[in-house]
């Protein structure tokens, strides 16, 4: 007897065979995207008009496979099989039109929605060598999806299944699966907007058809192209948008769209190519929200507020009164409106624009923070309303992120070195202007440049070989090229980057800007010279070489970084922006005060390069790509300016170190180093972020370098900041730095509250994402060393005894 009898006999009914082939069922893990799915046993059902060779031989090749298996014998008791246990594989014999039309039984199940990701296979009788073979159309229209060739092997049958489990079966399990997908979708808050790569609609969620008042039968199929304008966008916006999606770069921005009604909305876009087949993009998603407030964003938020208003209206009125016993700056405008109906009219409209003010919807994130903690007070108790209203004081001031000292007194070292560094210095004295001259020659001294970086002189080449080291001497560079340091590090560094060809500009024309740019450096400067250029830029391809840094910035990035440190100080006068601002330079008239120095540095940069050709680096890329590095370069420069130091330093707490250290220790760590640099890549913000405190680890990098380097610029910048308090004793100016007079300052005083207050956490913070322990190391040691001749009572530099060696 076969084993179809054995199991099943004679009935025309379904059969279960699970009990003969679960012991060798098991599920399969299936990755969708992100997503891990569980695929159970596949489930197989073998439809037959009669129990035969090849109906065993498909129950055979299921029990090998360990498929869950049924067979039915009729039309009824199929369908009445399928919708009960949903097969993945439906097998109907379709040799033999005499018992049942197998064609008739495929569209019935077809008819059924469950049957959308089931595969149906057709059992076709064998051609004779005579015969031509039958076309597959009719079957595919009949609703089946491939045919089998009748083969009662059950090795043959095997194969088949298989190859249907792993091919249709396992895509049919994947796109079951955005059914989750497209439920999230439909339930998100943000409008979803997915288009082809032509920008034909195909899908848009609930929230896009609220925001943009049409519905989905009046998008889908439709192309962007077709649907009404905003006229309120710039003329080059469409453009600038479609040339970062081409090339396959996500876009964010603000973009006016028109609504049905035809009313223009502000809204934040973030448009993702997606990448499919080929490496071409195939779709694009767009995530739209509400940019800010106006007329056309209140009528959407109309009816939500006033259902909202209506049912807390008694809740509010009862809270306020809770809360004004225990707040003292606390009103609630609904209580005074209501209360001042018999007040004069214009006291009325006060109140009533009072009303409007705290019903508006324009909120910055600050304001959401507060508007949050005044929810919270109105049930808390009073200990806890008090400490949130100390809460609600320090986030009113606008220097979130300054740390604030204690008096005066307590450490003057680094009291002044905070108001010099961090204030804009706008204690003016009438009458007093501080103009620098530019040095525009462009040589030093006779030493030749190379025409080449393998035309450099052997003793200079020698010292270079040991540029990618971090213990590289700068000083010893500086001697042997005669206080040129800079072009020589530059060629070296900017080859082994490939800046050249990233700008697709000669060897020649970077020569030549270099030569320029260190030209416009002072080299009477004890400190901000072009050796401290050559120092920063050696800082930054250092740190482009560490392995997190450069898995998460792009080539673009690299280049702008190296650019950014080699132009961060040009022109740098050996004066700061307190100094400038209250000497009335004309810098600072010409700056209104912000960020002098810096803004200066980038602006004198880019009119130096771009004034001749023979050193315009910038001359053979496309617009587009120079204004993106452009972009990126004075924003680089920008962030070495102190006043925004610890905002920048605190943002990549927040938004690199803290989200990576949750990552790291999550119990699924597994590969997250990759996940994270990845993820670092899909947030532009991520990357400047990253960008901004690298340029700046690497401009105030001397208290990390090597004993002998760090004793050297720290000697360096004391003289510079000496000079200046002695200038501004000689002209009447207000000494930004007191502590800084050469005969009474103590320098390892004032590197221990440096390092105290700018080094220790920023290049805590920096060793966490990018690993540098040989840079702790000598950090933890040169602090030791200043702490040593403090506690000695030496205001030096060395110890005697050091000095004498």
């Amino acid at each position: 007897m076969s084993p179809v009898s054995l199991v099943f006999g004679a009935q025309e009914k379904c059969r279960d065979c699970i009990g003969l082939v679960d012991l060798q069922a098991s599920t399969a893990e299936v990755q969708v995207g992100p997503m891990r799915l569980t695929q159970y046993p596949i489930q197989v059902l073998l439809i037959f008009a009669k129990e035969d060779n090849q109906s065993n031989g498909f129950w055979w090749a299921c029990d090998r496979a360990g498929y869950r298996c049924n067979v039915a014998w009729t039309l009824e008791s199929a369908l009445e099989c399928f919708l009960d246990k949903h097969q993945e594989i439906i097998v109907i014999d379709h040799r033999n039109s005499k018992y049942f039309d197998a064609e008739d039984i495929c569209r019935s199940i077809r008819a059924t929605e469950l049957s959308e990701h089931t595969v149906i296979l057709a059992v076709v009788p064998r051609t004779t060598a005579d015969q031509e073979e039958t076309s597959v159309l009719p079957l595919l229209d009949a609703g089946f999806d491939r045919q089998f060739m009748e083969n009662s092997s059950v090795t043959a049958c095997y194969n088949e299944l298989v190859q249907i489990e792993h091919g249709e079966v396992r895509s049919q399990f994947k796109l079951r699966a955005c059914n989750a997908v497209f439920t999230a979708l439909d339930h998100c808050q943000e409008a979803v907007e997915i288009t082809s790569e032509d920008h034909v609609i195909q899908y848009v969620n609930p929230a896009f058809e609220r925001m943009m008042g049409y519905c989905k039968g009046e998008l889908i199929g439709k192309e962007l192209t077709e649907l009404p304008k905003s006229d309120k966008n710039s003329a080059d916006l469409l453009d600038n948008i479609n040339t970062f999606i081409k090339k396959g770069k996500e876009w964010q921005g603000v973009y006016y769209a028109r609504r049905k009604s035809g009313d223009s909305i502000q809204q934040h876009v973030k448009i993702t190519p997606v990448v499919g087949q080929g490496g071409k993009i195939r779709h694009f998603v767009s995530l739209k929200r509400l940019h800010c407030t106006n007329e056309n964003n209140k009528q959407l938020y109309k009816s939500h507020r006033e259902d909202k208003n209506t049912g807390d209206n008694s809740q509010s009125e009862s809270g306020s009164y809770k809360c004004k016993n225990r707040r003292k700056d606390s009103v609630d405008v609904k209580s005074i409106t209501s209360q001042s109906s018999d007040a004069p009219s214009l006291q009325t409209r006060r109140y009533s624009s009072m009303a409007r003010i705290h019903s508006m919807t324009i909120e910055a994130p600050i304001t959401k923070v507060i508007n949050i903690i005044n929810a919270a007070q109105e049930n808390s108790p009073i200990t806890v309303a008090e400490a949130l209203d100390r809460v609600l004081e320090i986030l009113r001031t606008t220097e979130l992120y300054s740390p604030q000292l204690g008096t005066k007194d307590e450490d003057p070292h680094t009291s002044d070195l905070v108001g010099g560094l961090m204030n804009d210095g706008l204690r003016r004295l009438s009458g007093n202007e501080y103009v620098f001259s530019k040095n525009m020659n462009l040589s030093h001294t006779h030493l030749p440049v190379p025409n080449t970086i393998n035309d450099v002189p052997p003793c200079i080449a020698q010292l270079l070989d040991n540029e990618e080291s971090w213990d590289f001497n700068i000083f010893e560079l500086e001697a042997v090229t005669n206080k040129r340091p800079l072009v020589y590090l530059g060629l070296k560094v900017f080859a082994r980057f490939g800046v050249s060809e990233f700008l697709n500009c000669s060897e020649a024309t970077l020569r030549a800007w270099l030569q320029v740019i260190e030209a416009n450096y002072h080299s009477s400067n004890s400190y901000h010279n072009s050796t401290h250029a050559a120092d920063v830029l050696h800082a930054t391809a250092f740190f482009l070489g560490k392995e997190r840094v450069k898995g998460s910035l792009d080539h673009l990035d690299e280049v702008a970084a190296l650019i950014a440190a080699t132009i961060h100080d040009v022109d740098h006068p050996g004066r700061t922006n307190s100094f400038l601002c209250n000497a009335g330079s004309e810098l600072a008239v010409l700056y209104n005060d912000t960020a002098v120095l810096e803004s200066h540095h980038t602006a004198l940069a880019f009119q130096l390069t771009t004034k001749d050709s023979k050193y315009n680096i910038f001359k053979n890329i496309d617009r587009n790509r120079y204004r993106t590095l452009r972009q990126a370069i004075i924003d680089m420069v920008l962030a070495t300016e102190m006043t925004k130091h610890f905002e920048h330093v605190n943002k990549f707490v927040n938004s690199i170190n803290k989200p990576m250290a949750s990552e790291e220790t999550s119990p699924r760590s597994e590969g997250s180093e990759t996940e994270c640099t990845a993820n670092i890549k899909n947030f532009p913000d991520n990357q400047t972020l990253i960008k901004r405190m690298m340029i700046k680890c690497a401009d105030v990098a001397n208290p990390c370098r090597p004993l002998e380097l760090c004793i050297e610029w720290a000697g360096r910048i004391s003289e510079e900041y000496f000079a200046q308090t002695d200038e501004e004793k000689r002209q009447g100016l207000p000494v930004v730095m007191p502590v800084f007079d050469r005969n009474t300052c103590s320098i390892p005083k004032s590197q221990i509250s440096f390092i105290d207050y700018f080094i220790t956490d920023m290049f805590d913070a920096w060793d966490a994402f990018a690993h540098l322990p040989v840079l702790m190391q000598h950090l933890a040691n040169n602090y030791k060393h200043w702490k040593t001749l403090d506690d000695l009572k030496c205001k030096s530099l060395r110890l005697p005894t050091e000095n004498n060696n």
